[in-house]
């Protein structure tokens, strides 16, 4: 009987080196040990090299003096960017003109009127005081300047986000395209933009509109693309084999199934319009904007926030009746009242209310019906300030959390990464970039951060992406904290709603003067504002994204007899998974987007250089601290989202 040998058994590895992201990082490993001496013999100190630099005052001034000299006369722009600026004034005039005309109680009425169509009594009434709450804050003339000049500039955001958001969604090259130009927009600084801005279109309503196209557009191109991939293939494969064309399945199924995501990104849209208001005004916006820059300039709380409530107010205005229109369109679809009918009895309404006080002379708000908020508001933080700054027992007081947060956390990070040899940053961002992602993740993510040492602002950069670092954590914990309790309870997302509109549309330069107050000077109030700004994107994100789970996947978790938590960890949380990332980028971009209060509040590092560059003309100054922020997110973003084409072939 012939004997049988057992072949030799094989060597076995540990589970952690069989897996893809040990082999890319012993790559990594292997090529850092041939470049890393190499980069260390030559250039042995720990900051990017001097003659690795370029410097582009030179050629960025003279594009500004060109600019300045053919402004009038080049027919690029008597032709092209006149021809955009007249549209832009003539809108936003027209707009304005129909609200003056309406008067009070016909704007009022017009939007009560609507709500109701759309939503019912409830929001119909919301609506009303809402207005009529502008015109009791004395600020009825500035909130129709703001609603004329935000009318504009979220049409115009909501169009050009959607097209960009149908090119990316039903293209993945498109997508991948599109990427860093959203990045970019929504990253690169407001006063880094507004310089360029200004100087094409001038000061005034079109450079503000633009801007804020600029900086809202993003959210609704995101958005509708991610809604447009996450589209069901079963029912797109259903709606394929009728014989649709592609048009139709467009039409069709794609659409109609992202119409959540569409909703979330026209809110999101909005929201962040809103907020533009008060940047858009350094550039002539005027409205609530130039009321809330002007009570800044003189430290007065008060009169910021008498500003700023009719800037939240529209805010939820537009977003509650936007919301359920959207809702009311598939629902009351093919029913007998739905057509245009009551539209035109809403309309004929508000024209008899419009005539109606202009028959009686009162299209003005009465100036006797005014309430002053700015006293009682000032007196409230002059008592937190006094009371709440130091000396609270066993707390210590804000001023203390501030400095411990600063000493203990932001301090720390900022002196490792400056301590850190240049080329070793730029091996750690790869390893990350690649364990991730794809090679080409990588090398897009170290270019970026490259690019920074070669504009020059290695240091000031590395102090911002340590803020930027603590922010972003900060903010992740507590928002996803948050959107997981407001998806697992409807009573506390009802709650948590108008808070989230609050602190997302509440100008940051309103809630920054209590912020220093309480927490003084420096780096720890900054990152406080970006945290406030960043985080109900966050949470929205994560609650819808754990809402939307398939039903069917967590009812057949329960009948196994999977606890809530088991739900949680082992279904809605890996089945969100795209909500999540995209939540995570959101969190980086909108942190990076207000890094500039930290140029404001004694932040400084790249903050402080896009502020000083629009203060005083320097295009240089303000548009190379604007592009290091804009690298510094295009980096983050490498870094934090895992592209798809890791589990192919090459990845």
């Amino acid at each position: 009987m012939a004997t049988v040998t057992a072949p030799a058994p094989r060597l076995a590895l540990p589970g952690v080196l069989r897996h893809r992201a040990a082999h890319k990082l012993l790559l990594l490993a292997l090529a850092a040990a041939v470049l890393v001496p190499l980069a260390n013999a030559h250039w042995s100190s720990g900051s990017w090299p001097h003659a690795l630099t370029v410097d582009l005052s030179g050629p960025l001034g003279r594009a500004n003096d060109w600019i300045i000299d053919n402004r009038d006369s080049s027919p690029l722009f008597l032709y092209f960017f006149g021809y955009i600026s007249n549209a832009v004034v003539l809108s936003v005039r027209a707009v304005y003109l129909v609200l003056l005309a309406a008067g009070w109680a016909g704007v009022t009425a017009f939007g009560a009127l609507v709500a109701w169509r759309v939503a019912g009594v409830r929001l119909a009434i919301g609506t009303g005081v809402a207005f009529l709450a502008c015109g009791l804050l004395g600020m009825w003339v500035p909130t129709m300047q703001t609603l004329a000049l935000m009318v504009v500039a979220v049409l115009t955001s909501v169009v050009v986000g959607a097209l960009l958001g149908l090119a990316g969604g039903l293209s993945e090259r498109t997508d991948r395209a599109l990427r860093p130009v959203l990045d970019t927009m929504q990253v690169l600084p407001a006063f880094a933009y507004l310089l360029p801005v200004v100087l094409v279109f001038g000061i005034g309503v079109p450079a503000a509109v633009l801007a804020t196209v600029v900086y809202a557009a993003p959210p609704m191109a995101r958005l509708t693309a991610l809604g447009l991939r996450d589209a069901d293939p079963e029912v797109l494969e259903a709606v394929e084999s009728l014989g649709a064309t592609g048009r139709q399945r467009l039409l069709t199924a794609r659409l109609p199934l992202a119409r959540k995501q569409l909703l979330l990104g026209l809110n999101q849209t909005i929201m962040m319009a809103l907020s533009m208001a008060v940047i858009a005004s350094v550039i002539g916006a005027g409205g609530l904007g130039d009321r809330v820059y002007q009570a800044l300039a003189s430290v007065d709380v008060g009169a910021a926030l008498a500003a700023g409530i009719p800037i939240v107010l529209l805010a939820v205005v537009l977003d509650r009746v936007t919301a359920a229109a959207g809702q009311q369109s598939d629902a009351s679809a093919g029913e007998p009242g739905s057509g245009l009918r009551p539209w035109l009895y809403a309309l004929g309404a508000t024209v008899v209310v419009a005539v109606a006080v202009r028959l009686a002379g009162a299209l003005d708000w009465p100036s006797g019906w005014t309430l002053n908020i700015a006293e009682p508001v000032n007196r409230v933080v002059d008592w937190m300030t006094a009371h709440l700054y130091s000396g609270v027992p066993y707390l210590g007081g804000t001023a203390d959390w501030a400095g411990r947060f600063t000493t203990w956390v932001l301090d720390p990070v900022r002196d490792g990464l400056q301590w850190l040899p240049w080329w070793s940053v730029l091996l750690i961002v790869a390893a990350l970039a690649w364990v991730i992602g794809t090679w080409r993740t990588a090398i897009t993510a170290v270019l970026a951060m490259a690019a920074i040492g070669v504009l020059g602002v290695w240091k000031p950069s590395l102090d911002t992406l340590s803020q930027v670092l603590a922010a972003v954590a900060v903010t992740l914990v507590l928002g996803f904290a948050t959107g997981i309790a407001a998806a697992r309870s409807d009573r506390f997302e009802r709650a948590l709603r108008p808070v989230l509109d609050v602190c997302q549309t509440m100008p940051q330069f309103v809630y920054l003067i209590p912020v220093v107050a309480l927490f003084g000077v420096g780096r720890a109030p900054a990152v406080a504002a970006a945290v406030v700004y960043a985080l109900p994107a966050v949470v929205r994100i994560t609650t819808q994204g754990l809402r939307q789970v398939d039903p069917a996947a967590l009812e057949s978790a329960r009948s196994l007899g999977a606890t809530s938590a088991q739900q949680l960890r082992q279904i809605q949380l890996p089945l969100a998974r795209p909500a999540l990332l995209l939540a995570v980028n959101q969190g980086v971009v909108l942190v990076l987007a207000v890094v500039i209060i930290g140029g404001l509040v004694g932040g400084g590092a790249l903050g402080y250089d896009a502020v000083f560059g629009l203060a005083q003309g320097d295009l240089a100054t303000g548009l190379v601290a604007g592009a290091a922020i804009v690298c510094l997110g295009l980096m983050l973003d490498r870094v934090t989202q895992p592209t798809e084409r890791r589990t192919k072939k090459g990845a």
